[in-house]
């Protein structure tokens, strides 16, 4: 897939693999973010190789991510959607949502999904909506804090047969 880049000042939003920083990826899903805490760093590893990655920068340094996870053809999902707390309050959200919305591979989808507790206002200028029809929609959800609990290795309900 081609790469894509977008300079704001001194931030540049690229969806390029191999400037993403793993390990503030990693730090940030697995300590500070609400939806993802205590995430295992090979999940966060596996869903970065899986996904188109728009990275924020600040020269060198990572200053936030987005991944979309996508067919490319007709729907796609927006997650760990963050910004780090020392880059905050610069626009730096809203220029990601414009670098995803802009993106060529990610056009004339029927249906872009997101799910957030506090960022509506952002959302909403980039069309998105409280899911008009939500009996149409459903989900299966483990709460982050069982499924991340779990012993490294080990899956909930899972029968081991050994030989």
């Amino acid at each position: 897939m081609e790469i894509h880049e977008m300079t704001i000042g001194a931030y540049t939003i690229s969806t390029d693999p191999e400037r993403l920083d793993i390990n503030v990826v990693y730090e940030y899903l697995h300590n500070e973010a609400y939806w993802s805490k205590g995430i295992s760093r090979n999940l966060v590893e596996r869903s970065i190789r899986n996904s188109l990655c728009f990275g924020v920068y600040h020269g060198m340094e990572m200053a936030g991510l987005a991944r979309v996870i996508s067919d490319y053809a007709t729907f796609a999902y927006l997650g760990d959607v963050f910004v780090l707390p020392k880059h905050r309050g610069q626009g730096l959200s809203k220029r990601l949502m414009e670098a995803i919305s802009s993106h060529p591979d990610l056009q004339g989808l029927r249906r872009f999904h997101l799910v957030t507790s506090d960022a509506h206002g952002l959302y909403s200028q980039f069309g998105f909506r409280v899911v008009a029809e939500p009996g149409r929609h459903m989900e299966r959800v483990t709460p982050a804090y069982e499924l991340y609990s779990q012993p490294r290795g080990e899956m909930r309900n899972a029968t081991v047969v050994r030989p």
